[in-house]
C-alpha cells in the first residue's frame, strides 16, 4: 500500500516545487493585478475595491493608438527576425559543421551584454553623428537633415536586434532535428533543392517557426526600453504607458486594466494564431 502511494505520488512531487514557483510568482500576482484593475483612488488616500471596470473602456480609448502601434510593430518586427533568422539557422544547421556551436555562441554573445547597454549602442549608431550615418553625410550619400533616430525605423531596427535570437534558436533546433536520410531520399527520387526545401524542410520547421514567433512577438509588444531610447514622442508603445502609470504615476489601477487589456489581446492573437497554423498538426510534428 504505502509503495502505491509512492508511486501515485511520485510525479505530483516532482513538478511540486515548480507549481509552487507558478503560483507565487505567476498566479498571486495576476490575481493582485486582475483586482488592482477595478479599483478606485490614489497613492496618498489610498485604494478601495469598488469593481470600478470602467477602467478598462477608460484605458483602451485612452491609449489606443499606442496599443496598434505596439502590435503593428510587434508584427513587422516579428516578420523581419523570420526573414533574418530563417537563413542564418539553415545555414548554420546545415553549412556550419564542426563550428556550429561557434557560430550559435556568436549569436547569443551580444546578450552577455546588458539589454539597456545594446540599445544605447543602436543610439550611437544611428545617432546623427553615429559611426553610419556620419559617414554617409560625408560621403554625399544622404542629406545634412537625414536622421534616423526618433522614428519608426529606428524603434523596429533595435527590437529585431534584441529579440533576433528568440527567433533563430527555435527555427536551429527544428532544422537540426530533420533526418538526414530524408533529403537523401528526396534526391534519389531526383527533387530538386527547392522542391526538397519547400516539401521536406520548411514543413519540418514549421513547429519551430512557431515557437520562434511566440518567444519574439510578445515581448516586442510589450517592450518599452526599444522605444525610449531610439524612438521619439510619436513612436511611444504601449509598454512605456504602463510603465509611465505604475512608476511615475503611482496609478496602479489604470496601470493594471492597461496590463490586462494588453495580455487578453495577446492571447486572442496567440491562441488565433495557433489554430490557423494547427496546433494538433504542430504538435504531431514536433513529436515526430
Amino acid at each position: 500500500m504505502i509503495r502505491r502511494l509512492r508511486s501515485a505520488s511520485g510525479p505530483y512531487l516532482a513538478v511540486l516545487p515548480g507549481g509552487l514557483w507558478l503560483a507565487i510568482f505567476f498566479v498571486l500576482p495576476l490575481f493582485v493585478m486582475v483586482s488592482l484593475s477595478v479599483q478606485t483612488g490614489n497613492l496618498i488616500t489610498g485604494f478601495q475595491q469598488t469593481f470600478h471596470f470602467a477602467n478598462y473602456s477608460n484605458m483602451l480609448s485612452q491609449y489606443h493608438e499606442q496599443l496598434l502601434r505596439s502590435l503593428w510593430y510587434g508584427v513587422i518586427a516579428t516578420v523581419l527576425c523570420v526573414l533574418l533568422a530563417y537563413p542564418m539557422a539553415y545555414w548554420i544547421a546545415f553549412f556550419g559543421g564542426r563550428n556550429k556551436s561557434t557560430y550559435l555562441f556568436l549569436v547569443l554573445l551580444p546578450f552577455f551584454v546588458t539589454f539597456v547597454l545594446r540599445t544605447v549602442a543602436w543610439q550611437f549608431l544611428l545617432g546623427d553623428q553615429g559611426l553610419v550615418l556620419d559617414w554617409l553625410k560625408r560621403a554625399g550619400i544622404v542629406s545634412q537633415d537625414f536622421h534616423v533616430l526618433a522614428t519608426a525605423t529606428a524603434v523596429i531596427a533595435g527590437l529585431v536586434y534584441n529579440y533576433l535570437p528568440f527567433m533563430l534558436l527555435p527555427i536551429y533546433v527544428a532544422l537540426e532535428r530533420i533526418d538526414p536520410s530524408l533529403l537523401e531520399a528526396a534526391g534519389d527520387l531526383y527533387a530538386t533543392r527547392r522542391q526538397t526545401f519547400l516539401r521536406i524542410v520548411f514543413p519540418l520547421t514549421i513547429p519551430g517557426i512557431f515557437a520562434g514567433v511566440l518567444l519574439t512577438f510578445v515581448p516586442v509588444v510589450s517592450d518599452y526600453v526599444n522605444a525610449s531610447i531610439l524612438g521619439g514622442t510619436g513612436q511611444t508603445m504601449i509598454g512605456n504607458i504602463i510603465q509611465t502609470l505604475y512608476l511615475t504615476n503611482s496609478d496602479y489601477p489604470n496601470a493594471s486594466a492597461l496590463s490586462i487589456v494588453l495580455m487578453g489581446i495577446l492571447m486572442i492573437g496567440i491562441f488565433v494564431y495557433a489554430r490557423a497554423l494547427g496546433t494538433r498538426d504542430l504538435l504531431d510534428a514536433a513529436a515526430g
